[in-house]
């Protein structure tokens, strides 16, 4: 019921963007080039900084490099325009471990996604407990971003547990709760990510203020708050048809409720979708051109 209430929305916002281009053409053709430009440089850093963060969760002897981390968020964020939502996850492993520089077994890479999901909903919490009081939007949007930031709290507190574990008599009976308390993050490397990952997301929040600016939509960081949080939230359902169609719906929803003309809202969420995934794109060629330089590297030998 679920999938077939999304697909009814992905499918909504298609004949809404195929109706809106057909009579006002691609809105970044009118928009303000510096701009976007500038939204594009911060979506860019914000990969880099999520790499970065990323990696802290890992130990520290098999942490992958910050190139290889960055290439496979932008590979998953690129994919996610076709595959349904979660199916992602399963591109970032395999991009991981392409990488020479990959040393993590499969588990622990697996284990590294989990905690980052927590993470980045940590991370969401003051974002959209912004965006809750300083937005005009109906009661019911309201409790679903109090519940954005609940799950944030609670995703934290999870993360801070998840290394205390293993020191549990009763519980480092079971072979699964050892292996969790050896490979999750310390505290202080978990806070480390979290500060980092919270960068990338201020920085996608900043590039969307820029492109409502770039586009005439408004000029209310409050309402960029509003798209970054819906569309996040969405990206967290089990499975979704068509993960990057279905927040991009999400966030014009979420435009559109806080007075956003629809056509308008559903503009600029195809628009910042299509401006993050050109940006992933170049997150993945730069990340994969140094991968092919350090391959091609000749290797040093001893004298």
């Amino acid at each position: 019921m679920l999938n077939i209430a999304l697909g009814t929305i992905v499918a909504t916002v298609i004949a809404l963007t195929t109706r809106h281009f057909a009579v006002y053409g691609w809105p970044l053709r009118s928009a303000d080039a510096g701009l976007v430009a500038a939204a594009s440089v911060l979506f860019l850093a914000a990969f880099a900084f999520k790499a970065f963060g990323w990696r802290r969760v890992f130990a520290l002897n098999n942490r992958p490099s910050s190139q290889a981390l960055a290439a496979a968020t932008g590979a998953a964020s690129v994919t996610g325009v076709a595959l349904p939502g979660r199916f992602d996850d399963v591109v970032r492993v395999a991009v991981v471990r392409r990488f020479k520089s990959s040393r993590a077994g499969l588990g622990a890479i697996c284990l590294s996604i989990v905690i980052v999901g927590f993470l980045d909903s940590a991370a969401l919490t003051p974002l959209a407990s912004v965006a809750a009081g300083m937005t005009h939007v109906p009661a019911g949007l309201r409790v679903g971003l109090a519940l954005v930031a609940a799950a944030g709290i609670a995703a934290a507190l999870i993360v801070v547990a998840m290394p205390r574990l293993g020191r549990s008599a009763r519980l480092a009976r079971f072979r699964i709760v050892r292996w969790l308390g050896e490979h999750s993050a310390c505290t202080r490397d978990a806070a480390k990510a979290l500060l980092l990952i919270s960068v990338s997301w201020s920085l996608r929040a900043v590039a969307l203020f820029l492109l409502l600016a770039a586009l005439g939509v408004s000029h209310s960081f409050a309402l960029a708050l509003l798209f970054l949080c819906a569309s996040a939230a969405s990206a967290a359902l089990p499975i979704a048809p068509a993960g990057a169609a279905t927040q991009a719906g999400a966030g014009a929803a979420a435009l559109a409720l806080g007075g956003i003309a629809p056509s308008d809202a559903v503009a600029f969420a195809i628009s910042a979708q299509a401006l993050f995934v050109l940006s992933a794109i170049a997150a993945v060629v730069l990340a994969g051109a140094w991968e092919a330089g350090r391959r091609l590297r000749p290797a040093s030998v001893p004298v």
